[in-house]
């Protein structure tokens, strides 16, 4: 079952793209017609890629790996930040930086760096700085948290990359394709949707589109992590019960044998004497002798 309806699509304004004069050929395939010079997205082509994308999403979500959300556009950046801070996911809402990925040893230096500043702040070591010095480290720790502090918690490279508008983001897209890393992206009528491992046609201007197309993805992350918890919930679970039938088990052999124990004593061998029958014996040999001598 399809994710959304045609008719959401619809009142979204999802279907409509650029201008004709703007298109990009190997749009063709997902452009229904043209009207009044504007391209009309399929929009029976962009639920079929919906579904796709959402389905890529909630596997790698599940998988427990990152997704780095990324939109620069004035229109987009609220959205796409709002929605990855909801599924405590990477992203990038300002400029992209150079190497982000192609790059990234040195960028998690830049971040560590960040770091840094903060412990300079709580072991008294800004506080002995001069006054031009704190300034100074208080702005540049300023316009790095602007620049990369959604991304501190970044550890490694991301397993994929959410994209609104691949024109503007162009540098991602070629950094993604340089290290096979797995692309999902807004193709509006005016961009190359070949260079995108799962695109999605859509309108990627109006703010409306962005929105649907945003919460439809966030919802398969979510439903990815959902499982994945309730997956690990069920494995310790599993674990738990064989760890008690494992002690059961012991339990039940310990007290079988200990009752076989009880119930088979060592017998006394018949022609063993005990100390005290051999000390009574003695004694009435020894008086046998002393009656025969007399």
């Amino acid at each position: 079952m399809p994710i959304v309806s045609y008719q959401e699509l619809l009142d979204a304004g999802v279907h409509f793209g650029h201008l004709k004069r703007k298109w990009n050929p190997k749009m063709a395939p997902y452009i229904f017609m043209e009207r009044n010079g504007i391209h009309i997205i399929d929009l029976n082509k962009t639920i079929a890629k919906l579904d796709e994308a959402a389905a890529a999403l909630k596997q790698i979500a599940k998988s427990g790996k990152k997704i780095l959300f990324v939109a620069t556009k004035k229109q987009a950046k609220e959205i796409v930040a709002e929605a990855a801070k909801s599924v405590n996911m990477p992203y990038i809402t300002e400029r992209w930086p150079g190497g982000m990925l192609t790059n990234f040893s040195t960028q998690r230096k830049t971040v560590k760096k960040m770091g840094q500043f903060d412990k300079m702040a709580t072991d008294g070591t800004f506080t002995n700085m001069s006054k031009k010095e704190r300034l100074m480290i208080t702005r540049q720790k300023a316009k790095l948290e602007r620049l990369l502090g959604s991304i501190t918690d970044l550890n490694r490279i991301p397993a994929a990359i959410f994209i609104v508008d691949t024109m503007k983001e162009h540098i991602a897209v070629k950094e993604a394709r340089k290290l096979n890393i797995p692309t999902i992206a807004v193709c509006d009528t005016n961009t190359d949707p070949t260079e995108i491992d799962f695109p999605i046609p859509a309108n990627d201007d109006a703010t409306n589109s962005i929105s649907l197309v945003m919460n439809l993805m966030i919802g398969a992350v979510k439903e990815g992590l959902s499982e994945r918890k309730s997956d690990r919930e069920n494995d310790r679970e599993k674990e738990v019960a064989e760890a008690e039938k494992k002690g059961n088990k012991g339990d039940a052999e310990a007290t079988a044998s200990q009752k076989t124990k009880e119930e088979s004593p060592e017998a006394k061998p018949a022609d063993v004497a005990t100390d005290g029958e051999q000390k009574t014996k003695r004694r009435r040999i020894g008086s046998k002798s002393e009656t025969e001598k007399e």
